[in-house]
């Protein structure tokens, strides 16, 4: 028995079936354009900053260049201004850990913990529940 091929995926509103191929140009050239857009600004952050991770200190040579990345301060990829002020040159482990702590700031936001943006401090509370313990404390005369 022949193996069953599944049906082409279908639009949700008109029940036609979708053209992938067009789909899938369309993410092709996306990535390219990403990739041509990276290559760029990473050649520039390169020439401007030293080979040394932003974080760790670690050193760069042409060997291993290739775990060097260019992190977007302000986590924005198209914000590329000319004189790298929204770069830092992070090694690959460096970049991960920045991007996972922007994840969990998001996520704490979104649950409603609120914190401090990135950068920025967190606000300091007021209250003081101990405030008159030590008179509560104190043996009465």
């Amino acid at each position: 028995m022949a193996p069953k091929h599944p049906d082409p995926p279908r639009h949700g509103r008109t029940g036609r079936p979708i053209d992938s191929s067009r789909l899938d140009e369309v993410v092709a050239r996306a990535r390219q354009v990403a990739d041509e857009r990276a290559a760029g600004y990473r050649e520039q952050a390169l020439k401007l900053y030293p080979w040394v991770c932003g974080r760790c200190a670690r050193e760069f040579t042409h060997a291993n260049l290739r775990e060097l990345t260019v992190h977007h301060k302000d986590m924005d990829h198209d914000n590329n201004p000319p004189d790298g002020s929204n770069w830092e040159l992070l090694c690959l482990y460096c970049h991960d850990n920045e991007h996972q702590r922007h994840e969990e700031h998001l996520a704490a936001l979104a649950a409603g913990r609120g914190g401090a943006r990135p950068g920025e401090r967190a606000a300091t509370t007021t209250h003081r529940p101990f405030a008159d313990l030590s008179a509560l404390l104190k043996k009465p005369e």
